[in-house]
């Protein structure tokens, strides 16, 4: 194609005006255009435009230059044709989220109790004979005292309003802070274009309608276009068209390219002709947004999990074309829950909520039902009373005074500040992991992270620097061990295997000068050919005046890199009308393919598979086995006499090669990854590499890194033999073999992503060994994405990786090093470590207040602690607690365990000693003080006070008592191992300690000034030195609780367990329903009460929780609004593929559009999140 530079003006020449007739072409026709497919397409263009360079003219832009970046003409391109962004969901409003916070059925029935209350307190009844009520209308002192009723109902109201407004601020801000990480990870986006002909990038929302792209391999398109000049491209549609097949691009057959697209193969530049709502994409999103609002919800999952701007468009998988994959999709029948299961603390959580939830539930019905039935014998049986008439808003007012214990009881069960502790456990991890060079997508990844028991690494650019260098070549029947000088080789070799590296090699990769004096010169592009490149320069050479020479668009042919080729070829036409092709690939694949080599004198002589042979041994294996990666260099020309050969037969084309030379790459392993990975295994993690690499380079390099070592029987395989022990006669992969294989393997050496794919799912799936293997895997390619979703974890890598492997993963790595995994595995496991911290103390809070409540209740007819107090406790201090111990940094020390696995319970037998250890402690004290306590502050009782009584300095003790003990308790939670200093590190935690010195000065301002909403009297400063002094035994019983070995202690039970393995079996019966289903099942029986609080749990632990799709899980589960399924599904969305069975089934109200998209379920497959 000719440069037409000079057909027509430079791309910044439109100078005024912002209309479209500014432009040779209008944004509908473009629109129009980019609807048709393939011959339609081009008939189109040459009918209206004539071809592909007079639509550039219309669009005033250079096919070669690209645009001028002139602000002012970009700014007209952003009004003529739009900006390339699509405009988000708006968030919800404040006042969206505190109606949300009071749909939850708990404070619901407080509400109502406290306004019965309120209700009651102001209705006094006509004179009459106010005794006939016996004692329910004694002890009014006065007037004053009676009119004070109101006070506990409003307070109780008061109360309310302050939860709501703390979870609404909570949940806003938690949803702000995902915004700003999709925000941060679109910003991160970047695409390259081509602008006053340099080549740059910029991120996708700067992309405009003419600018000139540069597309390869791994890019997700982010704006339609028209393609100028492709090499061998081929794109995966299926996120568009929901069909799995490669679509073959080419200017004569199919020149449009649709936003949202992959790139499988090849390489190209492209036109852009539409961006943000008028791409193809965004045509779709406009039309499911004007659906109705069920529609809505399924947008707002397929933008990028929240509604961001969505600059990158949703994808189906590659997963279809893998055929591993279709037999899986065979065998799914009638499940519409991917098998993405929760993540493992989530699965343990709600288990865990459902049983304390019951536990609550019983507890406070029976509260009531002693209080009810005491107060009824007492005054109509024992007193012989009878009911009348002007009685009845008395004793209907003591009713509701039972109900409202009740309710406090239960209240007080149902731990309100574990969702709170596991988001912000989990925000601040992330936050926290940022500066750790880990960009999380997935919030639950990060504490699954910690549960890993296996890590499947890529080798280049993760365990090794990924700046690769020529040390040996074998040129000229010679091997040099180190780079030859140009005078040792034959001029006329040295020509061809200069041209040959120069023009076979993709066009963006360069080296470039060092941007500091003295550096290392910059790679750009592909390392491995920045490599060879690297060898033109070393042998005094340049590659850029020849690639000027031949520009791309004089290619004849490209056959560009793939995992199965696993080589890249050239075509060139010669003068004389024949063709030179130039190939290059590994070593022993290509050389399989050369029938001949150059000499010493650069002659081709026959090169017989005995030589070749001969040549693995002497020349292959040992730069092997020095850890170097081989690359081959050959050509093969067709003479003019032949004809043109067929360039379709890939088999006769790539055959017959001269081979040139034989190059061995170095890429250092980077240095601090041998202690990284040794500190993986002192943790109980096993790291395998997965590499595409020959085996010997393979083995070498994990010896350095230390995945192998010597002395042990570990085996590494290579993809063929890997294969051929797992598969069966029948090709099928058995389960029962790979399990014979995977535990001793560690290199698995020329996989391809197949294989990977195939490894990940077979350990996840496996049921050997004790507990289920979670598994973490890093990628960097686009075929990389079935094994990234696989995974329990999946890393991308931020800097080597494309668009698609990106995508598929929960976790980035923006330095690429193997080491921030396992900073990731640390943060993890504090995250689990952080919420068993918090749950030691609250539980303990929650069983000594609902014993108290309910044998206070059931002896002295009223609760010790008032419903506010109880409200203060529970929420308030939890709340805060949960900050506190949520915001623990992690240790070294955390790498010294092993991991906990799917099934250790949440609640160790350490825990479970320590929670009622602690329990028994303040139950002695607080029954003490409650019977006894008079006598020791010498004061009056509190017990038996009538109705509305004012606070009595009695229960005030108690209930600070009860205050400090927790605050005292709070410093023991710091540890959950049976550690003995307490104190460790609580320096390092500035939250803790402002939390701690917080509740303690809210606190005397409660007791001392709280006065009758609080129940509380002034104490004097005796009585609070008591008070701190008995809440200080805390810490000492709690080193008498951690001298008492826990191994003795056998009959205390774990609480919170993960899956068992009967489970995993009966789960694979019922063909991968979800993980938790039986807490669901469990929850479906009538846990109404609970139930909103456990929806909080996973609501907040998803912090996706705006996002629903509205699927049910097991068919006839309760369709409860933020179910807990679609959640879960929105959180593991992005790591969803959909398989055709999933699309069927998960668009539960299935719409297609006018312009034949999928169902958004489907279509979305949770949009690109980065």
């Amino acid at each position: 194609m000719a440069n037409n530079t000079a057909d027509h003006p430079p791309g910044n020449s439109v100078a005024e005006g912002g209309h479209d007739g500014d432009f040779g072409i209008s944004m509908e026709e473009l629109k129009a255009l980019m609807e048709l497919r393939s011959a339609e397409a081009v008939g189109r263009i040459q009918e209206c435009h004539g071809d592909v360079q007079a639509i550039c003219r219309q669009l005033k832009t250079s096919p070669i230059e690209g645009l001028s970046g002139n602000p002012t003409d970009l700014e007209k391109r952003h009004a003529a044709f739009g900006k390339n962004f699509i405009p988000p969901k708006k968030p919800k409003t404040f006042l969206q989220l505190v109606w949300e916070a009071l749909q939850d059925v708990t404070l619901i029935i407080l509400e109502i109790a406290a306004i019965i209350s309120l209700g009651l307190s102001f209705y006094h009844p006509p004179g009459g004979n106010a005794e006939a009520c016996g004692q329910a209308a004694g002890g009014v002192e006065d007037e004053g005292e009676a009119q004070a009723g109101w006070i506990e109902g409003a307070a109780i109201l008061f109360s309310v309003i302050i939860v709501v407004l703390v979870t609404a601020f909570n949940d806003w801000s938690k949803e702000k802070q995902f915004r700003g990480l999709q925000s941060r990870i679109e910003q991160e986006q970047k695409f390259t274009v081509i602008r006053k002909g340099q080549v740059i990038q910029i991120p996708v929302a700067e992309i405009v309608v003419g600018d000139i792209a540069q597309i390869k391999y791994g890019d997700l398109l982010p704006a339609d276009g028209i393609l100028i000049q492709g090499n061998d491209l081929k794109l995966d549609e299926s996120s568009l068209t929901g069909e799995s097949d490669q679509v073959r691009k080419s200017l004569d057959k199919d020149p449009m390219l649709l936003s949202g697209t992959h790139v499988m193969e090849g390489s190209g530049r492209m036109v852009v002709s539409a961006v943000g709502l008028n791409s193809q994409t965004g045509i779709i999103f406009t039309l499911l947004g004007s659906g109705e609002h069920d529609d809505e919800k399924k947008v707002k999952k397929a933008k990028t999990q929240d509604g961001i701007a969505l600059e990158i468009q949703p994808l189906k998988s590659d997963e279809a074309t893998e055929s591993e994959e279709k037999e899986e999709v065979k065998q799914v029948k009638k499940v519409n829950v991917t098998k993405k299961e929760k993540s493992v603390l989530q699965g343990k959580l709600t288990r865990l909520a459902v049983q304390i939830g019951k536990a609550g539930l019983f507890m406070s019905a029976l509260t009531v039902i002693i209080l009810i039935l005491y107060f009824v014998i007492d005054t109509f049986a024992v007193k012989g009373l009878s009911w009348t008439a002007e009685c009845t808003p008395i004793y209907i007012q003591y009713f509701v005074k039972f109900f409202i214990i009740g309710v406090t009881v239960l209240v007080v069960a149902v731990p309100e500040g574990l969702p709170l502790a596991v988001t912000i456990s989990l925000a601040y991890s992330v936050k926290k992991m940022m500066k750790d060079n880990n960009l999380v997508r997935h919030l639950d990844a990060c504490e699954t992270m910690g549960n890993a028991t296996a890590i499947c690494s890529d080798k280049t650019g993760t365990l090794t620097m990924n700046r690769m260098t020529v040390v040996q070549a074998y040129v000229g029947d010679k091997h040099h061990k180190k780079v030859p000088e140009p005078d040792d080789i034959n001029p006329g070799t040295l020509d061809t295997l200069i041209n040959s590296i120069s023009v076979n090699s993709a066009y963006t990769t360069k080296i470039l000068s060092p941007e500091k004096e003295g550096g290392l010169p910059r790679h750009v592009g592909n390392k491995t050919e920045c490599a060879l490149l690297g060898l033109v320069l070393d042998l005094k050479r340049d590659y850029q005046p020849i690639r000027d020479e031949i520009p791309e668009e004089k290619m004849y042919k490209v056959y560009t890199f793939n995992s199965s080729r696993k080589s890249m070829s050239t075509v060139l036409q010669n003068a004389d009308g024949g063709f030179r092709m130039y190939s290059k690939g590994a070593s022993e694949i290509v050389l399989r393919k050369c029938s001949r080599i150059l000499d010493a004198q650069g002659q081709p002589r026959v090169f017989k598979p005995k030589d070749r042979d001969e040549m693995v041994k002497q020349v292959i294996e040992p730069m092997a086995c020095d850890g170097l990666r081989t690359i081959c260099v050959a050509y093969r020309d067709f003479p003019t006499e032949a004809g043109e050969p067929n360039w379709d037969n890939e088999n006769d084309i790539l055959n017959e090669l001269t081979c040139i030379a034989v190059v061995g790459i170095e890429d250092p392993v980077r240095p601090e990854v041998p202690a990284a990975i040794a500190k993986c295994q002192r943790a109980g993690i096993t790291v395998r590499m997965v590499t595409g690499d020959n085996i010997n380079t393979a083995r070498a390099i994990a010896t350095k890194c230390g995945i192998l070592l010597p002395g042990e029987d570990f085996t590494c395989l290579e993809g063929k033999e890997f294969n051929q022990q797992i598969r069966n006669d029948k090709g099928e992969v058995e389960q029962d073999r790979l399990d014979k294989v995977w535990p001793k393997l560690r290199v698995l050496a020329r996989s391809s992503p197949t294989d990977k794919h195939t490894l990940v799912k077979g350990i996840i799936d496996s049921t050997v060994g004790e507990t289920r293997q979670v598994v973490a895997v890093t990628g960097d390619g686009t075929n990389d994405g079935p094994a990234l979703k696989k995974a329990d974890v999946g890393f991308a890598m931020g800097i080597a990786g494309t668009d698609v492997a990106k995508e598929a993963s929960d976790i980035i790595l923006t330095d690429d090093n193997f080491t921030s995994i396992v900073k990731a595995v640390m943060w993890g496991r504090n995250v689990y470590d952080s919420i068993s911290k918090f749950l030691q103390f609250q539980l303990t809070v929650n069983v000594v207040a609902v014993i108290v409540a309910f044998t206070g209740a059931c002896i002295t007819q009223d609760s010790p602690l008032k419903a506010v107090q109880m409200l203060w406790v529970n929420l308030i201090m939890d709340t805060l607690a949960s900050l506190a111990l949520a915001t623990e940094p992690p240790t070294e020390s955390l790498l010294l365990r092993k991991p906990y696995g799917r099934d250790k319970p949440l609640i160790s037998r350490t825990m479970m000693k320590n929670i009622l250890g602690h329990a028994v402690f303040q139950l002695i004290i607080i029954f003490t003080l409650l019977f006894a306590g008079e006598n020791f502050f010498d004061i009056d009782s509190g017990r038996n006070a009538p109705l509305h009584s004012p606070p009595s300095e009695h229960y005030t003790i108690v209930f600070n008592v009860f205050v400090m003990m927790q605050l005292f308790n709070e410093i023991n939670a710091r540890k959950i191992h049976g550690e003995r200093n307490v104190f460790e590190g609580v320096y390092k935690n500035p939250i803790f300690c402002s939390v701690v010195l917080g509740t303690f000065a809210l606190q005397i301002i409660i007791v001392q000034f709280g006065g009758k909403p609080f129940s509380c009297a002034p104490l004097t400063v005796d009585q609070w030195l008591w008070c701190v002094f008995v809440g200080m035994g805390e810490l000492l019983w709690g080193q008498l609780i951690s001298a008492i070995p826990t191994h003795h202690l056998k009959f205390l039970k774990e609480a919170g367990h993960g899956i068992t393995k009967e489970e995993i079996h009966k789960e694979e019966l019922t063909e991968d329903t979800d993980e938790i289903d039986h807490a669901e099942m469990e929850l479906r029986r009538g846990q109404i009460l609970w139930f909103r609080g456990l929806n909080r749990i996973q609501t907040q632990m998803d912090v996706v929780y705006t996002f629903q799709t509205g699927q049910a899980a097991v068919p006839g589960a309760l369709r409860r609004q933020p179910s807990v399924v679609s959640q879960h599904n929105d959180a593991t969305a992005a790591k969803t593929l959909s398989s055709p069975t999933h699309v069927g089934l998960s668009s539960s109200s299935s719409l297609t559009n006018s312009a034949g998209a999928p169902p958004p379920a489907a279509a979305s497959s949770s949009a690109a999140g980065n």
